[in-house]
């Protein structure tokens, strides 16, 4: 089996993948699931950053729009009033920053990543945009391709798969190849966890998670305080910390390279003990 590439350009900047990392989530909406509104004020949301790269975080994922389970989709104008300042706000006093962009819309990938953003993030996959990929392809900064079926406001009434695991590959290889005719370079999967997925469909992706180490790309998990957690434990997703550090250990263990967090030191604690594991498993293997 192959090993996912081992660095991404981002704009110009390399960014190596040779250990796990973090994606700090800064949403600067007023309705997302966990963190709605909090940090619609900008010097609230430059604290958050400031605490995230302190934290160990190597990305920071500003989106505009929620993507729960229900939620309506907003213009494009009203997505770029949103996250063109918070992203112009981040460069300015943290001007090292690796900054992605979570968007559906090719005009606000195309402003943000000249405002000083370097990564996509489309959970769309191209659906809601059809200019996205030639966008993404034309501004050469690395794309996270996700799968989801449908949108976020009717996505979770379309969870029907003969074989999820299956599905979700086959629909990555058909975009991969879409993406790669264009000459995109840099592409990142997300199996979409929540994304029109029952429970169960999501606990089989990430038990089969390394199935999609065959296309050579990294894999990127978002599994931080998601229903798949709190609805299983019976909990709320304040109440979630420990449940997504739990699944993400899964995670990288079955070969996620990025992990899509709300709580980065938990996430670096877990990343920490992870690395630690693998090597007292090489020496391990050395000495038997």
């Amino acid at each position: 089996m192959l090993e996912p590439q081992a660095t991404l350009n981002c704009n110009g900047q390399i960014l190596s993948l040779e250990q796990p990392l973090i994606m700090g989530i800064v949403n600067v909406t007023p309705d997302s699931f966990y963190d709605g509104g909090v940090f619609m004020e900008q010097k609230l949301m430059l604290q958050k950053v400031e605490q995230m790269l302190d934290a160990g975080a190597t990305i920071i994922d500003v989106g505009g729009m929620s993507s729960r389970p229900g939620a309506e989709l907003i213009t494009v104008e009203e997505e770029l009033k949103r996250v063109l300042p918070a992203i112009a706000a981040i460069v300015k006093h943290f001007p090292d920053t690796l900054i992605s962009i979570d968007t559906i819309y090719g005009q606000v990938a195309r402003a943000a990543v000249s405002t000083g953003a370097a990564i996509i993030n489309d959970i769309s996959a191209g659906r809601t945009d059809s200019n996205m990929y030639a966008t993404v392809a034309e501004l050469g900064v690395p794309y996270i391709l996700m799968h989801m079926k449908g949108q976020p406001k009717n996505m979770q009434q379309q969870a029907n798969y003969e074989d999820v695991r299956t599905t979700v590959l086959d629909f990555f290889i058909q975009e991969i190849g879409k993406l790669r005719a264009l000459g995109v370079k840099d592409i990142i999967v997300d199996p979409g966890f929540g994304f029109g997925k029952t429970l169960a469909h999501n606990y089989q992706l990430l038990n089969y998670l390394h199935i999609f180490k065959i296309l050579d790309v990294p894999i990127l998990a978002g599994l931080s305080r998601k229903s798949m957690i709190y609805k299983a434990l019976n909990i709320t997703p304040t109440e979630a910390l420990n449940g997504t550090s739990v699944l993400n250990l899964v995670a990288l263990q079955q070969g996620a390279s990025i992990l899509r967090v709300h709580d980065v030191k938990e996430a670096k604690e877990t990343i920490q003990l992870f690395q630690l594991l693998q090597e007292n498993k090489e020496v391990r293997s050395q000495t038997e």
